[in-house]
């Protein structure tokens, strides 16, 4: 049995992103044109580049959700069911929330496959004689 330390937990960067989503949600419940908006899609946005490079797709993914137009990139399900007269402000925080929850989802399950990957590397086969 490894000899593992109890009082560490490994910090995942899904949890980062969980952290991210949890200030999204308290920005939704305020007024739809919030200053700490701009200042939230700043530190996402540095988030996602130090996770995954300044050019890959999730942060451009991102960056068309904060203008509302992330449909384009990705199938989006709500975007069928919106009426003709949109409520970009609105539009933009599900769009946020969508790619975000997607984002989160893709990291957890590559968090899972190294847990899994990596479970048992850390033990030595007994001698043979």
């Amino acid at each position: 049995m490894p000899n593992t330390n109890a009082s560490f937990t490994r910090r995942m960067w899904s949890d980062e992103l969980k952290a991210q989503i949890g200030k999204l949600e308290a920005l939704d419940h305020r007024a739809p044109i919030h200053p700490t908006l701009e200042s939230f899609d700043t530190e996402t946005e540095a988030l996602l580049g130090r996770l995954y490079g300044e050019s890959h797709r999730y942060l451009e993914t991102y960056k068309y959700a904060t203008v509302a137009e992330t449909e384009a990139l990705v199938n989006l399900p709500e975007s069928a069911q919106e009426p003709m007269a949109k409520d970009l402000p609105k539009t933009a925080l599900q769009q946020r929330r969508q790619v975000l929850l997607g984002i989160l989802t893709d990291m957890q399950d590559m968090e899972a496959k190294e847990k899994t990957m990596l479970t048992g590397e850390d033990h030595e086969d007994p001698p043979s004689i």
